[in-house]
């Protein structure tokens, strides 16, 4: 894997981690909803590792990652429907899904040292 892969899969893996630091404490959908600098917080991240992602993808289209053409979809809905964004989806792509990408960079990351 070349430096350049690694580097859009640290900053996935940055991306991710602080959507954890930024929910620490807070893991109610009712918290997250009412406060909008964290939601917007957790977009920002979701759209940085959107767009990692889609670099990664085209610098190697044979790297498999189970949530990354979501993933770069979500970060485009963020980014150009904002005012589609369901608080509710995002928040179970937070809960449900980034802790298995996380698993899956982390694997890649520690696979390639």
């Amino acid at each position: 894997m070349t430096d350049e892969a690694k580097k859009y899969l640290s900053d996935i893996l940055t991306a991710i981690n602080s959507i954890e630091t930024y929910i620490e404490g807070k893991r109610l959908f009712a918290v997250y909803q009412q406060n909008k600098l964290l939601r917007r917080g957790v977009e920002r991240e979701l759209e940085i590792a959107g767009e990692a992602t889609n670099y990664l993808l085209k610098l190697n289209e044979n790297i498999n990652l189970s949530y990354a053409k979501k993933l770069i979809s979500l970060r485009n809905r963020i980014i150009h429907a904002y005012d589609a964004v369901d608080d509710a989806i995002i928040w179970d792509i937070v809960i449900n899904h980034l802790p298995n990408l996380k698993i899956e960079i982390e694997g890649l990351l520690n696979y390639e040292s």
